[in-house]
């Protein structure tokens, strides 16, 4: 990597202005212009760009600059949610306010125009009071405000369009507005000029064209606005001051100025303002938003708390590990952002046809013009006038360049709802493509841990022999030895004082407990000490059928009891992979266990396909393998001891709970351990991959059905023109249908609440 590459910057700025794919594609062409700019990203739904910089090149000012210049406005994103929020509320206002004046001045001008049109007696009544000239000029009257102020914002944006040679949504309303204006305003001070019966006002169709687009606008705005509802949700979790100790004294400051270090106490019912460890007091706090669980956590001294979690009872003090952007819950809302801001390879390719759609219209308009005027009956030119303006209006690209930002943005925002955090936009594609599911076994299958699950008692009670394991056991730090133990402790039973502990690796160990001699270990460890467990042999033959370690017990020589160690499979598992299994997709087991043991798992979970012996550096070659043979995958693991099969896979999902969550070794992270979020995660892509194309489609179908209806080639047949009113209207309704499409992605509910 050179030196420039390692000193890139980042550079994110608000783009407000923009209405369309052309829009979003202009916006990055002048900032890829710029020398030093490696790399610029626009969403149209978030309103954002997103430059990656050589600062000694360029800097964001003069990035700001390239945007305005542009002829759209360039915003510092605001930290706190609620400018951008007032921002938005104030757009809609405008908005709303623009449109009120259209519709008012335009309401009276269509019925000027149309209703003596359609009712003879209202044109009788309108000569009594003044000539049709009058009228008409009252038309331009009740025209002009509601083109040149209330249509304002679509001139100042289409100059700045043609300008750069790179004509949008802007450059048609303007042109096909202003054409409708201007045509009317000669044909009424010089109707002369005109051959006879084509000076025709068409003052109503360009103060309604306006009108309409911007009630499309209106209502767009309304609905871009909820798409984000899922960063709003998570920021609002954050905490806005801390309590600090300082100089022994307890402070509120701004969450912001909390360092690392600090001393932050908490009281019940707060919420804690960043990541730390506890350092005095305890308490229970509600950590459902991170790990899914809505039972409490105890904390207590060296216990770790995240960021925006509530305390439920008691107070504590925590020392603050990490703040500002390095908490668990800002490293959540920026992984939202990114891939709501990310482009999957669906969007390129529209970006690219939208960019030559605005240029290839203006060509079609003039062309259906032209063959109307040498074509057309009379008067050809009214004719011509109306097809070439409604091709304009009917053609704004509004609806592409709003198809699959929003659809991202509202299936990544409900994903995260229900845990599941796609790093990139890219990765909801990818997911809906997946074909085989590889998942690792230890801690993604199963628990990760060892626990006591079996109990078959020779001789004596089994609370005593459990008694007397427990007390040997105790003194060493294995993990069986570990299991053993917590699982006497969570049935109950007390757990006496061992003396005279030994330990023997690899075989077992032994303890007096109670007077009695304890011996606990493998066969081979009963073997040495001469014990005979021929008469256990079926029970150890069936905990290892069900991938169970069996543990010997034996007192004062004999043997008293068999015991079953295993790592336990994750609650709904099982479920998982049956859900996997529906969706007709591939579950394969990855594991570096024994056949024997491997199978075992397997066929408690369902998975027909298992490869077992595997080596942790071996695991991304096992994906490869796959993909060789031409297979989709998606690999599951937890997120560190197989970072390189993530990295591999196609779609790399990492299991994380609690703060450990591993942001940088998957596209996905499932932040609350359950295996149905890997369901979730693919059935979610695949419904938001169907939006964008059932998007794409009333988008461009609507476009290519309408183009030649708007250019008159159902004249011939049908005797029949499309008004360039009805033309605005339609474009307006396109865009409304795709955002509301994207938002029902709202209602998708995961597996289990099926």
């Amino acid at each position: 990597m050179s030196d420039g590459q390692q000193n890139l910057l980042k550079f994110d700025v608000g783009v407000q202005g923009m209405t369309c794919a052309s829009c979003v594609a202009r916006v990055e062409r002048v900032l890829k212009k710029q020398p030093g700019v490696v790399s610029a990203t626009v969403n149209l739904a978030t309103e954002k760009a997103s430059v990656e910089y050589d600062p000694q090149a360029v800097n964001p000012q003069r990035l700001k600059v390239v945007i305005v210049d542009a002829g759209y406005e360039a915003v510092d994103l605001a930290r706190e949610t609620d400018t951008q929020e007032e921002a938005r509320q104030e757009e809609q206002r405008a908005l709303t306010r623009d449109l009120a004046v259209g519709a008012a001045l335009s309401v009276p001008l269509v019925l000027l125009a149309m209703v003596p049109m359609l009712v003879p007696a209202a044109m009788h009544a309108l000569h009594r009071v003044a000539s049709m000239q009058v009228w008409g000029f009252v038309q331009l009257l009740l025209a002009t405000p509601v083109v040149f102020w209330v249509g304002r914002r679509f001139f100042r944006q289409g100059a700045a369009e043609l300008r750069h040679l790179s004509p949008g949504m802007n450059t048609l309303v303007m042109m096909g507005s202003s054409a409708a204006y201007f045509y009317s305003l000669v044909a009424l001070v010089a109707p002369g000029i005109f051959p006879e019966g084509t000076a025709h006002l068409y003052f109503e169709a360009s103060a309604v064209i306006i009108t309409l687009i911007l009630l499309g606008k209106l209502l767009e705005a309304r609905a871009k606005g909820r798409t984000s509802d899922a960063i709003k949700k998570l920021v609002q979790l954050q905490a806005k001051t801390a309590r600090v100790i300082r100089d022994g004294a307890s402070v509120e400051i701004p969450v912001d100025a909390v360092v690392p270090g600090d001393r932050v106490q908490v009281r019940p019912g707060e919420r804690v303002p960043v990541d730390g460890v506890v350092v005095e007091g305890q308490s229970f706090v509600d950590e459902s938003m991170i790990t899914g669980e809505p039972i409490p956590v105890e904390k207590g001294a060296d216990s770790t708390v995240v960021g925006g979690t509530i305390n439920s009872s008691g107070a504590f003090v925590f020392k603050a590990t990490q703040v500002g952007g390095d908490t668990v819950l800002a490293q959540i809302i920026r992984l939202v952002e990114q891939a709501q801001n990310d482009k999957p390879p669906i969007q390129q390719v529209a970006d690219k046809v939208a960019a030559v759609f605005v240029p290839v219209v203006m060509v079609v308009s003039l062309l259906t013009f032209v063959v109307w005027m040498l074509v057309g009956p009379s008067p050809t030119l009214s004719y011509a006038f109306v097809a070439a303006v409604s091709v304009l209006l009917i053609a704004c690209p509004c609806a592409m360049g709003l198809a699959t930002p929003t659809a991202i943005m509202v299936g990544t925002g409900k994903a995260a709802e229900l845990g599941a955090l796609f790093r990139e936009g890219a990765a909801l594609e990818t997911m809906a493509h997946v074909d085989t599911v590889v998942l690792d076994k230890t801690g993604t299958l199963t628990k990760g841990r060892p626990e006591l699950t079996d109990v078959e008692v020779f001789g004596g009670e089994e609370a005593d022999v459990l008694a007397w394991v427990a007390a040997a056991e105790d003194q060493s730090e294995h993990p069986i030895a570990r299991a053993l133990v917590a699982g006497a402790k969570e049935r109950g039973i007390e757990v006496p004082r061992a003396e005279s502990f030994q330990a023997e690796a690899g075989y077992g160990l032994s303890a007096r407990v109670t007077g009695r001699r304890v011996e606990v270990g493998a066969d081979r460890f009963m073997k040495k000490l001469g014990i005979d467990v021929s008469s256990s042999a079926d029970v150890a033959r069936r905990y290892g059928e069900d991938a169970k370690t069996p543990i010997y017990v034996a007192v004062d020589g004999a043997l008293v009891a068999i015991l079953a160690v295993a790592d336990p499979l994750k609650s709904g598992a099982a479920e998982a992979i049956a859900g996997l299994k529906e969706l007709g997709l591939t579950a394969i087991m990855l594991t570096g266990d024994n056949q024997r043991t491997a199978h075992a798992v397997a066929d408690q979970v369902g998975i027909d396909q298992v490869l077992a012996e595997v080596l942790p550096d071996q695991k991304a070659a096992e994906v490869k393998r796959l993909q060789a043979k031409g297979s989709k995958v998606a690999f599951v693991g937890d997120g560190i001891n197989d970072a390189p099969a993530l990295a591999q896979a196609d779609a790399g999902i990492a299991i994380g709970t609690g703060t450990d969550i591993a942001i940088e070794a998957g596209d996905v992270i499932l932040m609350r351990g359950e295996l149905s979020g890997i369901v979730d995660a693919v059935r979610l892509a695949r419904r938001t991959l169907r939006t964008i194309r059932l998007n794409f489609f009333w988008a461009y179908a609507y476009n290519v059905a309408l183009i030649p209806v708007a250019a008159g080639v159902l004249y011939p047949v049908l005797r029949m023109l499309l008004n360039p009113m009805l033309a605005a209207f339609a474009m307006s309704l396109s865009s409304v249908f795709v955002v509301s499409n994207s938002l029902r992605l709202r209602g998708f509910s995961p597996r289990s609440a099926h």
